[in-house]
C-alpha cells in the first residue's frame, strides 16, 4: 500500500504546474480587421499532448495573458460574440518563453472556425531576456561522451566551456559533475545558477548542478545570459531545464549505450615494449516511461492525470598502463655492477674501511635490517629494457558506479 501512495503521489506531483524559472506564458492582442480591439474575447489554450486547457479574456485594451505554461505544443483559439472562432496550431512554447500570439477576428458566425496552421516562428518581443534553447532534438541526437547535457551549454552563444575547473571542487565534489566548467559572458565558472523545473539545482558551495537527468528524460534547456526576469535574484548566468512529462499516449525508451577496448585499437607509447591493450568497459543503460495513470476498472487518467519516469545507470571499468622503474633482482642481492657501467665507470667502496667492494657487490651482512624486511614488498621487474628505467608495467584499474 506504501508503494502504491508513492507511485500516486509522483504521479500527483508530474500534474502540478512547473514554476516560473521554466514555465512559458502566452500573450497577444485581438483585433477586428478594422484594427478595433476586441474586449471580452474568450482566449483558450490547449496543451495538445495532454489536452490541458487554459481559459482567460481578453481585457477592455484587447489584450490576454496565460502564464505558467508547460512547455510543449499548443493551441491557442479565440472566442468573441459576432466574429468568427480563429484557432492558431502548431504553437511551440519552449523553456520560460513569452510568446506573442496575436489575433484579427472577422465577422461571422461562432459556428464558423478559421484554422491557422503551421505559425510562423514566434519573436520574443515581450522580454528583454537574452538566451539560448537547447531543444529535444540536439540534445538527444548529438554525440555526447557520458550523456550528459550540461556539455551541450557550450553551444549557447557567448559561452566558454573545456577548461580545468577548480582544483577545490574537483577534489571535494567528486564524481561527473566535478569535470564541467562552464563560462557565460566571461563571467566566472562558479557564477552560474542552476534549476530543474523550477526547483533550485545549485550547489552552495561551488555553485555547480546537484542533480542531473538523464537527456532521455529532458524536455529542454535554456542558457540565460543576463536581463534576467524578477524570479532570478541572483548569479550571473541561468541553466533552467525543463524534464518531459506524460501525455495521453504511452512513450517510453529503453537503451544502453556501450564502450569497449573490444572496438578499439592498441595504444601507442613511447617505448620499445609493446604495451598490452588497455582495458575500457563502460555501459550507460535505463529506460524512460510515461503516459496518462490508468487503472483498469477503477481510474482512466486520460487528459486528466499522467506520470513519467526515467532510470539511468553508467558503469565503467578503465584500466590504464603505468610503468614504472624498479630495481632489478640483482641488486636485492647487493650486486650493483649494473648501476655502475657507463662511459667513467665508477667504484663502491665501504664507508667504513675505505676498501672497494669487489666486483660492486655489498655483502649481505651490511644489510640494514629495516630495508630487509621490506624487500619482499617491492614488485619484481616485469619488462625487459636495455637500461633500469620503465622497467615494471603496472595495470590500474578503476571500477567507479553513479546512479
Amino acid at each position: 500500500m506504501r508503494k502504491l501512495l508513492f507511485v500516486l503521489g509522483l504521479c500527483l506531483a508530474s500534474g502540478l504546474a512547473v514554476h516560473a524559472q521554466t514555465a512559458a506564458t502566452i500573450t497577444g492582442e485581438v483585433k477586428d480587421s478594422s484594427g478595433a480591439v476586441v474586449p471580452n474575447a474568450t482566449i483558450t489554450a490547449t496543451n495538445t499532448g495532454t489536452s490541458a486547457e487554459r481559459v482567460t479574456a481578453t481585457s477592455t485594451a484587447g489584450i490576454y495573458t496565460i502564464p505558467d505554461l508547460v512547455p510543449g505544443n499548443y493551441s491557442v483559439k479565440a472566442v468573441a460574440s459576432g466574429f468568427k472562432v480563429v484557432e492558431r496550431t502548431n504553437i511551440e512554447l519552449q523553456v520560460q518563453q513569452v510568446a506573442g500570439v496575436d489575433f484579427t477576428l472577422e465577422v461571422g458566425q461562432t459556428t464558423q472556425t478559421v484554422e491557422v496552421s503551421g505559425s510562423a516562428e514566434l519573436l520574443t518581443t515581450e522580454s528583454t531576456a537574452v538566451g539560448t534553447v537547447i531543444q529535444l532534438q540536439q540534445v538527444v541526437d548529438l554525440p555526447l561522451n557520458g550523456r550528459n547535457y550540461i556539455y551541450l551549454v557550450a553551444l549557447s552563444p557567448n559561452v566558454t566551456a573545456g577548461f580545468d575547473p577548480p582544483g577545490q571542487a574537483t577534489g571535494r565534489e567528486g564524481g561527473l559533475r566535478a569535470n564541467v566548467d562552464i563560462s557565460v559572458s566571461g563571467y566566472r565558472s562558479v557564477w552560474n545558477n542552476y534549476t530543474l523545473d523550477g526547483i533550485a539545482n545549485t550547489d552552495p558551495d561551488f555553485n555547480l548542478y546537484i542533480q542531473s537527468p538523464s537527456i532521455d528524460a529532458l524536455q529542454e534547456f535554456k542558457v540565460q545570459s543576463g536581463v534576467y526576469p524578477a524570479e532570478f535574484g541572483w548569479e550571473a548566468a541561468q541553466v533552467n531545464v525543463s524534464t518531459k512529462s506524460g501525455t495521453n499516449s504511452y512513450h517510453g525508451t529503453v537503451y544502453d549505450f556501450v564502450r569497449n577496448d573490444f572496438f578499439d585499437a592498441k595504444q601507442y607509447d613511447f617505448t620499445s615494449v609493446e604495451q598490452p591493450k588497455s582495458l575500457y568497459q563502460q555501459n550507460q543503460y535505463g529506460f524512460t516511461l510515461g503516459g496518462p495513470v490508468v487503472i483498469p476498472k477503477l481510474f482512466n487518467g486520460r487528459n486528466k492525470l499522467f506520470f513519467m519516469s526515467n532510470y539511468e545507470r553508467l558503469k565503467y571499468n578503465n584500466t590504464v598502463n603505468v610503468l614504472y622503474t624498479m630495481p632489478p633482482a640483482a641488486w636485492f642481492t647487493g650486486n650493483l655492477s649494473s648501476a655502475l657501467t657507463g662511459s667513467k665507470p665508477t667504484q663502491l667502496y665501504n664507508p667504513a674501511t675505505g676498501a672497494k667492494f669487489v666486483g660492486d657487490i655489498i655483502p649481505s651482512s651490511m644489510f640494514d635490517p629495516t630495508s630487509v624486511k621490506y624487500m619482499p614488498y617491492w614488485p619484481a621487474a616485469n619488462q625487459n629494457t636495455a637500461t633500469v628505467a620503465n622497467n615494471y608495467l603496472n595495470p590500474q584499474t578503476t571500477t567507479e558506479r553513479f546512479q
